[in-house]
């Protein structure tokens, strides 16, 4: 805590440290009052927002346009991300971007990207600028290592660092790409305070499907494009790719919630997937149910445009008489089921679900158990799809703290 005089007046500066250097903390840092608070961000890795930049690999997905009401719906759960997206959304995210010298685009599929000229490292090294601008100090190269008393402490290449500060915010991440730090190795030190951690479990991740060898011969790494996939209540219009392992890709991540859901229950869960969304059963069985001399394949061909990695799909899941039974095959057109057996390995998800669990902290961020502490971005229990949606959570939850913590006196 820092007591200035200005024109006789004293203010009294309290100290924040920011653990983590991902994109909740430093827009947690970029929107702190400077004149209230001294900041500093203390990072594992010798730079910040490592992985941010490899999220950034083959274009930068910032966030995605959506309307408010159905961004907000995006996230798991909606009521704990309702003031947070309300306070910070896709809109606002922009502008403030904009307001840093990146000017972005909404794409085809409705995400938000830098301008195509514009690098990830340009985009980081804008909000490092702004960090700079703002007084906030940056420490690299320390890890966190619990507390000693109320105070934080750090490892350093050289040594042991106590640090007594007045507020500190938690941002270390999930558990997924170890390669960047998001290890998870903090959960052990909250665990000791008795603070409850939700075991993190893969989420926007490939999914194990049993594959015919003679079918994932055919089709390993070929996509499955314009097609509805189904898990639960949950729908997702897309594309996805086919691999030895399973499936994986923007469409089925959208069902990642609802797959680990059943996989929970019943160790396994059930995908049904629309070949044809664009017609109705009644239209698809009036179109192949007289084939004439026509082959079944080439019959689906000429009336459907069913292409050959799907003929390959219906052939493997399908027994002999649903496939030769028209009004079977009809249905099944439509809803064609697959057997999904486990999840991938979360050091190969996207991101996980887990972490702090969201009792343990209140409407603020701050652990009940732990005044004064907070936390924030993908360490906690939550989840959104691929698409800009995890990116514009973590961006919108340090914002919406920052907001907070400002109103202080």
């Amino acid at each position: 805590m820092t007591t200035i005089n200005k024109k006789n007046q004293f203010f009294t500066k309290k100290s924040v440290s920011i653990i983590g250097g991902g994109p909740a903390a430093m827009m947690v840092a970029a929107s702190l009052d400077e004149k209230k608070f001294n900041v500093t961000i203390y990072e594992k890795n010798n730079v910040l927002g490592r992985k941010f930049l490899v999220a950034g690999d083959g274009g930068l997905n910032l966030t995605h346009a959506d309307k408010s009401t159905l961004l907000i719906s995006r996230y798991i759960p909606t009521t704990f991300f309702n003031p947070i997206i309300s306070s910070f959304n896709n809109t606002d995210f922009r502008n403030w971007l904009h307001s840093i010298g990146i000017k972005t685009f909404i794409g085809s599929s409705n995400r938000v990207f830098p301008l195509k000229e514009i690098k990830p490292i340009e985009v980081l090294n804008a909000i490092l600028n702004l960090l700079n601008k703002k007084n906030v100090a940056i420490n690299i190269k320390h890890k966190w290592k619990g507390w000693i008393n109320d105070d934080i402490i750090f490892e350093t290449a050289n040594d042991i660092v106590q640090i007594k500060s007045d507020l500190v915010i938690f941002a270390l991440g999930g558990s997924s790409w170890k390669i960047t730090g998001s290890d998870g190795e903090w959960t052990k030190y909250f665990s000791k305070k008795n603070i409850d951690i939700v075991p993190f479990e893969a989420s926007n991740c490939a999914f194990e499907i049993k594959w015919d060898k003679e079918f994932i011969s055919l089709a390993d790494g070929k996509s499955l494009k314009n097609s509805t996939f189904k898990c639960g209540d949950i729908e997702k219009k897309g594309e996805v790719v086919i691999t030895k392992f399973g499936l994986e890709g923007s469409a089925i991540y959208a069902l990642s919630s609802q797959i680990r859901k059943q996989l929970a229950e019943a160790n396994a869960a059930q995908l049904f997937i629309d070949l044809k969304p664009s017609l109705k059963i009644e239209d698809i069985k009036n179109k192949i149910i007289n084939r004439g001399n026509n082959s079944i394949s080439k019959h689906l061909e000429n009336e459907l445009n069913i292409n050959q990695l799907q003929l390959a799909l219906l052939k493997t899941v399908l027994s002999k008489n649903e496939f030769t039974n028209m009004e079977l095959l009809s249905e099944k057109i439509k809803n064609l089921p697959l057997s999904i057996t486990s999840l991938a390995p979360i050091n190969e998800a996207i991101s996980t679900v887990g972490g702090i669990a969201l009792n343990e902290i209140d409407a603020l961020f701050q652990l009940k158990k732990l005044p004064n502490n907070y936390t924030i971005g993908e360490m906690i229990n939550w989840d959104a799809p691929t698409g800009g949606y995890l990116l514009q959570g973590c961006f919108s939850m340090g914002y919406y703290l920052a907001m907070e913590l400002n109103k202080l006196e």
